[in-house]
């Protein structure tokens, strides 16, 4: 098990990597450019759809087609958590050493979003103050841990159940041959 969640977790996390350096880019260099949360959902489980192949191969070429919920979702965890902390242990000193004033980037970015949504005063002034006050806890590099995991570790726990659910396979049901 250890092989397969070095590689898949690995692999997922230099996903995120790229993912997480292309958007940071966009933001930092362009915070009037238009972001899709949806779009970036969609596009979070799609990578994370190697939490799923990880557990499969596992289950079909270490355990001969058979694995329990248990052991498929721990699989899928350990994958998931792989690249998270790969993506967690990036984004820190980057975070730090590279883009120092991101948050204020972002902020602007976020206030352009809310104009974009016709938002009010009122609302936009709510805004400020959510982002000022998201930008004073960015200052704690525990929050940034904690915050940057919520980013994606759901993401890939919730895959890793899915995944486990389907995968689950009693000793002595064949799987399908595939061609």
């Amino acid at each position: 098990m250890k092989r397969n969640v070095l590689i898949f977790g690995s692999i997922l996390g230099a996903i995120l990597l790229v993912n997480l350096v292309y958007m940071c880019n966009m933001c930092y260099n362009n915070p009037e450019f238009e972001s899709n949360d949806t779009l970036g959902y969609v596009a979070l489980i799609v990578v994370f759809s190697l939490v799923f192949f990880g557990t499969r191969n596992y289950r079909n070429k270490e355990l001969g087609g058979a694995i329990t919920f248990g052991k498929a979702f721990k699989t899928g965890a350990l994958i998931a958590m792989l690249g998270a902390t790969i993506y967690v242990a990036f984004w820190l000193p980057y975070y730090y050493l590279v883009v120092p004033d991101y948050m204020d980037k972002y902020t602007l970015h976020v206030m352009a979003e809310a104009r974009r949504n016709d938002a009010t005063a009122a609302e936009l002034a709510d805004k400020v103050k959510e982002m000022d006050t998201f930008k004073e806890m960015y200052k704690n590099p525990l929050f940034v841990v904690l915050i940057t995991y919520a980013e994606v570790l759901p993401i890939g726990l919730v895959v890793a159940l899915v995944s486990a659910l389907v995968l689950k396979k009693k000793p002595g049901v064949t799987i399908p041959a595939q061609g």
